[in-house]
């Protein structure tokens, strides 16, 4: 098999994910708001609820890799409309995905396919741990695959996914962790709320792209490096220029003496206190959905 791990021994590290890479690379400052001084405004109920669907797709994907049953989970309720509309939605979901991708959830007679939901794996860049979880990983000895669920509509635009931080990193991890080589790794998403069946857009990987993505990350790395040890000298990390539209949806744009063009201001920015917390309570966080 060539899906063994080659994780170095993990030590005091600074834990990174696709999450945290993706806020460090469109905000600084943000980055240094939420992950460091863990300051959070009020959860949107409605967010709130679509995450736990979510959630609970993920959980129901899992066990069915596992070989448990399921059908009990899916079971409706009479007296409990809201519950029902929520099962109903994974079912179709689910069932949906089985007519789309039954490729995907037959597993097999070879004995030496590797398959593994929830597939954690970990990689060393100096001071930093980046972490990684598949949603599934299957695996010959020719060739590597890398699936993620998503329960949002696609993005309209290819590009964005393709340079999101959760494409990149999960490709680049899975390279450096194994003996396939780029050419052989590929990363796939399944939007299964798409308008009329499950969409799949796929990514295959080369040398090329690896080595982009090596020069990408230890750029940003090295930076994080500087903008920790000023933070530790009383230095905020670097803002976005005052004419960036981005500040004007931020949570944080009164704390930056950015105008915040979102709702209910006073009542976020009065919500948000702070918590002394080490760095590497970093591991907590929970990654971010890709936004178009």
């Amino acid at each position: 098999m060539m899906i063994s791990i080659t994780n170095s021994a993990q030590h005091e590290l600074l834990r990174l994910s696709q999450g945290q890479l993706n806020l460090l690379e469109r905000c600084p400052r943000e980055f240094q708001h939420t992950y460091l001084e863990q300051l959070r405004p009020p959860t949107n109920p409605d967010n709130q609820e679509k995450q736990l669907q979510g959630s609970r797709f993920h959980l129901l994907m899992q066990q069915q890799e596992m070989g448990l049953e399921i059908e009990k989970f899916l079971e409706i309720d009479d007296d409990n409309r809201k519950n029902n509309h929520d099962i109903l939605q994974l079912q179709n979901w689910i069932k949906g995905f089985a007519i789309a991708a039954p490729e995907i959830l037959t597993k097999s007679g070879n004995s030496e396919t590797f398959r593994e939901s929830e597939h954690y794996r970990t990689l060393q860049v100096e001071n930093y741990l980046l972490t990684v979880i598949y949603d599934l990983v299957i695996a010959n000895q020719e060739q590597a695959e890398i699936f993620d669920w998503k329960t949002y509509p696609k993005p309209e635009n290819k590009r964005k996914l393709q340079y999101n931080w959760q494409t990149r990193l999960y490709l680049y991890v899975l390279a450096e962790t194994s003996d396939y080589p780029p050419e052989n790794i590929s990363m796939t998403y399944w939007f299964v709320q798409s308008q009329n069946k499950p969409h799949s857009i796929k990514f295959s990987y080369n040398s090329s792209q690896h080595q982009q993505t090596k020069k990408k990350l230890n750029q940003h790395l090295n930076r994080l490096t500087q903008w920790l040890e000023a933070y530790q000298q009383g230095e905020q990390f670097p803002q976005l220029s005052e004419d960036n539209k981005t500040c004007n949806h931020c949570q944080y744009a009164s704390r930056c003496q950015r105008q915040y063009v979102g709702s209910d201001t006073k009542s976020s920015s009065q919500n948000l206190s702070r918590v002394d917390v080490t760095l590497v309570n970093l591991a907590n966080i929970q990654e971010v959905s890709i936004k178009s």
